[in-house]
Formats: structure tokens, C-alpha cells, sequence
């Protein structure tokens, strides 16, 4: 194994210029969530494997032994819906942008299946080029509903993510919970409309609303431990038109429901349901809360992790301290059918001492995170293979 990963990093060297040059292009030409079509083929035409499709538009294959269990390395496809503000002379200009780093992560899969194509690998590798990581629904549960991972022999699946929070040249893994659980709630708030002279003569929404909001934060302190993290944040509210004398009918609030426990995300779901209800019946309105399921918790298996750690050390690349938040990567639905570990990879933005955030204009990793990302998918991949026993 240990020759087989010098021989892989080595190789690796061969196809870095290629891989960030196909960074590069896909960087310009960005897709957002449900649109990644022309993406999934270009980077389908540089891996240059048989590949079906999987999830819509994504694609799945499979090299090395074609029986037995096989270890998914997934690379994500879409891009946000953000004006790009780098100045880079790759920069996309449509309206969409790779400000979470997945045109790295194509790339160093990329990188990684060709430079493993002339290896004799001990389990399958599976690529997964997959959809719609930002958004709903899930391009990865999707592709857990197909049955096509149980068909390709997935029985380990790895994940490397570019972080700002990373120092560069450390990889973050960490065993447990890495990331949380996450869920839309849509509220609407009916009322009677009405003159803002005559506020008796209504049924406000917007003072139930206001005092909704009070309530939710309260939910999540009254109802979660503190010691397990957990949080209710609001994104939007909404209520009738621009107007200062018209009482509107109608409020909406938009939160996100972030938890680390599988109790306690059931228990702020109910209680949200009560808060809500019994703030609009004080003020006389009627509420209705949507819950949107989004991803589930994702939790890193402990040994895939020690495994994965002990080949990044003989990479020469210091495992650091784990990586864990309350945001959410859909990657969590694999590591629910299978042993699972998402990475995260420290990274560097020219001109920046302190790299901006993800999610922002001005995120742009250094061509070098090609390379790391790629020596860190090869670490989890030799890692799932002493996990399975192979």
C-alpha cells in the first residue's frame, strides 16, 4: 500500500497541469444547482472512463477490479448564484460563481482517476460527479434512492472540501460530527388587512410575526442542551407591499434549523410547530409552517478517519484539528449507507492574509489546492481500503 500511494502521488504530478488547467475552464463557464449538464460533460470528456448518468445530470463510474467493493470519491458540480468580484483572468462572468471551491475538488478527481488508471488499485474506485450539492433536492440522496451505489459495489465513500478556516497545507478530518443537520421552515402568517388607522379593525400579521421571531430564538435555548449545537437562523421576512398605512393579510418567514443530534432536531421541529401557532392565535391570525427535510447530520466514521490520518502523515501532509461546524454538505446521505469521511482542505487566496469566506465573491483558491485536494482524496481512498479490510 504504501508503494501504491507513492507510485499514485507521483503520477499525480503528470496530470496536475491538465487538472488546473480544466479548474480553470470550469471556473469560467460556471453551472448552478439543476443546470450542471455542460459541466458534468466537460469534466465526464477529461476523465475519459465509461460513465451513466446518475441523479439527472451527474455522472458515476467505476475503474480498477470491476467485482467487489469499491470506495465513491465524489466531486461536486453546481455553483452559486453570485457575481464574481476576484479579478481573475479566469473569473466567470454569468452571473454564477464557484465560490465554494467545487471546481477544485472536479479537478483533483480528475487528477486523482487518471494518475490511478495505469495503478493496480485493490478495491474499485467510483467517481461521482454530483449535482445539486447546494440546493434542494438533494443531488446525493438522489443518488443513495437509485440503488446505482449498491449496483457499483460502494462500500466506503470519501469527500475533500477546500476551507478557509484550514491553515494551508493541513487536512481537517476529525471522527464524530462534522457538520449538522440542516432544515428549511417556511412560515406563513394569514391575518385580516386592513387601515393603518384602525388597527382594531384588523387582524395584524406583522405583530404576530414580530413577536414569532422573539419566539423561535427562545425555542432552540429552551429546548437544547447547550452543550450540543444547535441554531435557528432567519433569512427572510416578508409582509405586504411598501407601504406605511396598509395593514397586510399575510406575513412570511424563511429560518434554517440547524441541529447535531437526531433528538433534538425532532424536538425544535414540534416545538416550532407550537411557538408558531400560539403567537398567531394571540394576535388572531392563523399560521401554517412548511418543514423543508434537508441533509442530515454528517458524521465522520472514527476508524475511516484514523486510517485516512495515518496516510496523510506518510504524504507529508499534517492532519489538523478537526473541522467541525454547523454547516451542511449533502454528503451526509452517503455516510448513512456507508462508512464515510468529508475532509477538509486549508487553502490560500492570493492577495489575501486571511482568505475571504466561502459562499463570497472574493473566495478564489490558489491553483495549489488542486494539488492538495487530490492527495487527500488518495489518502481517504487508501484509508476506506484498510477500513473494509481489503
Amino acid at each position: 500500500m504504501e508503494d501504491l500511494q507513492e507510485r499514485w502521488t507521483s503520477a499525480l504530478e503528470d496530470h496536475l497541469p491538465d487538472a488546473v488547467e480544466l479548474r480553470h475552464r470550469v471556473h469560467a463557464d460556471p453551472r448552478v444547482s439543476g443546470e450542471e449538464e455542460d459541466t458534468a460533460r466537460l469534466v465526464e470528456e477529461a476523465l475519459g472512463i465509461p460513465m451513466a448518468r446518475l441523479a439527472d445530470v451527474g455522472r458515476i463510474g467505476r475503474i480498477g477490479p470491476q467485482e467487489g467493493p469499491a470506495v465513491l470519491v465524489r466531486g461536486e458540480l453546481d455553483a452559486l448564484p453570485l457575481a464574481e468580484e476576484t479579478g481573475a483572468a479566469f473569473a466567470a462572468s454569468n452571473g454564477a460563481m464557484h465560490a465554494c471551491g467545487h471546481d477544485v475538488h472536479l479537478a483533483a478527481l480528475v487528477a486523482v482517476v487518471r494518475a490511478a488508471r495505469g495503478l493496480d488499485l485493490p478495491l474499485g474506485l467510483v467517481p461521482f460527479l454530483q449535482p445539486r450539492e447546494e440546493t434542494y433536492p438533494s443531488g446525493a440522496r438522489d443518488a443513495v434512492e437509485s440503488g446505482e451505489l449498491e449496483r457499483l459495489g460502494v462500500a466506503a465513500a470519501v469527500g475533500a472540501h477546500v476551507h478557509p478556516a484550514v491553515p494551508p497545507g493541513q487536512v481537517a478530518t476529525g471522527g464524530g460530527v462534522v457538520n449538522a443537520a440542516a432544515d428549511e421552515l417556511h412560515i406563513t402568517i394569514t391575518g385580516q388587512g386592513g387601515h393603518g388607522a384602525y388597527p382594531h379593525r384588523a387582524s395584524d400579521p406583522v405583530a404576530a410575526l414580530a413577536h414569532t421571531l422573539l419566539a423561535l430564538q427562545e425555542v432552540v435555548r429552551r429546548h437544547v442542551s447547550p452543550m450540543r449545537p444547535a441554531t435557528l437562523s432567519v433569512g427572510h421576512v416578508q409582509a405586504g407591499a411598501a407601504s406605511a398605512n396598509v395593514l397586510p393579510s399575510r406575513a412570511v418567514v424563511l429560518a434554517t434549523l440547524r441541529t447535531t443530534d437526531a433528538t433534538d432536531r425532532q424536538v425544535v421541529l414540534r416545538e416550532v410547530q407550537r411557538a408558531v401557532a400560539a403567537q398567531a392565535e394571540v394576535f388572531g391570525t392563523t399560521a401554517e409552517v412548511r418543514v423543508v427535510p434537508g441533509e442530515p447530520v454528517l458524521d465522520n466514521d472514527v476508524q475511516l478517519v484514523e486510517h485516512m490520518d495515518a496516510w496523510l502523515v506518510r504524504a507529508g501532509i499534517e492532519p489538523t484539528e478537526p473541522m467541525r461546524s454547523l454547516g451542511a454538505d449533502d454528503f451526509s446521505y452517503l455516510g448513512e449507507q456507508v462508512p464515510a469521511v468529508m475532509s477538509f482542505v486549508g487553502v490560500r487566496v492570493e492577495g489575501h492574509d486571511e482568505p475571504p469566506q466561502l459562499h463570497t465573491p472574493a473566495f478564489l483558491p490558489t491553483d495549489e489546492a488542486v494539488r492538495d485536494v487530490a492527495r487527500a482524496m488518495v489518502a481517504g481512498y487508501l484509508g476506506a481500503v484498510q477500513r473494509l479490510g481489503a
